[in-house]
């Protein structure tokens, strides 16, 4: 079974984190919610308090098959400057594995060059924090192992996206049809 971890800091999107997490789950994905804030309650962006699976000094994540940074103000500022989380990150883009950002998120791919010379996408006005992609300002896009997107109301989209690259597009289409989302 596919292995993906959707790391919470304090003020992330909740529809961004849990919407993908229902989504990977539903398609036979092992996700696990990482804290970084040191301890598992995490407080949403909307005052929805969040109990992640793990914090992240407790996480393992040999098995990762994919990293998934959602957005949120301030949630994607503590992402960015949570420097565990971008040596993991670092680590596993070496590993290829598949690495998904949305919203104001994909600043910490870019803060670590690996959106250079590639397409992405992000929340209107933090296309200067893709450091040195080609933004696309597409609801989703993805280049190679990486799988950007623009925003909450493009969460079902990007969820499909990921389980399509981590299990296959027949799954894919198999989820959207049961959520009645029309790819």
């Amino acid at each position: 079974m596919k292995q993906a971890f959707v790391f919470l800091a304090t003020g992330f999107e909740e529809i961004e984190a849990l919407g993908t997490v229902d989504i990977l789950r539903r398609g036979g994905i092992r996700v696990t919610t990482v804290s970084i804030m040191g301890e598992p309650k995490v407080m949403g962006a909307h005052n929805i308090p969040v109990i992640a699976d793990f914090v992240f000094e407790e996480a393992d994540f040999s098995a990762a098959d994919a990293l998934i940074l959602p957005g949120g103000i301030p949630g994607s500022n503590h992402l960015n400057t949570c420097t565990r989380l971008k040596e993991l990150i670092m680590e596993k883009y070496k590993e290829d594995i598949l690495l998904g950002a949305i919203c104001a998120g994909p600043m910490v791919l870019g803060g670590l060059g690996l959106l250079k010379g590639r397409k992405a996408t992000c929340f209107p006005n933090f296309e200067p924090t893709m450091i040195g992609a080609i933004p696309t300002y597409t609801g989703v896009e993805q280049d190679g192992n990486i799988i950007t997107c623009k925003g909450p109301g493009f969460v079902f989209e990007f969820g499909v996206a990921i389980l399509k690259a981590l299990r296959d597009e027949e799954i894919a289409y198999e989820v959207a049809a049961a959520l009645q989302y029309d790819l």
